[in-house]
């Protein structure tokens, strides 16, 4: 499938990957963000001054190769054009 039936995939729920990346085991996953979030003492929020709640946004992560959650996932050209998403069970 094309990157914007990926993204209406992600909205469905779905987990979706690029069937042409290296890293095996990769997908993606669309977090709906958290409103009202107060930021806790010797947190990077409250360490950078953020005294009052705030609204995590909706965003994009990525399952690495590596089994970790990259947060903040960004679409390259190569993925936008691509022609080989997929979801992911």
């Amino acid at each position: 499938m094309n990157f914007g039936k990926a993204i209406e995939a992600l909205k469905n729920g779905n987990k979706v990957a690029r069937q042409g990346w290296n890293g095996k085991g990769m997908w993606l996953v669309l977090v709906p963000g958290s409103p009202n979030i107060k930021p806790v003492a010797g947190t990077p929020y409250s360490n950078a001054g953020l005294m009052n709640e705030v609204t995590i946004s909706p965003h994009i992560d990525m399952f690495t190769a590596n089994g970790d959650m990259q947060p903040g996932w960004l679409a390259s050209q190569s993925d936008m054009l691509a022609e080989d998403w997929c979801t992911v069970e």
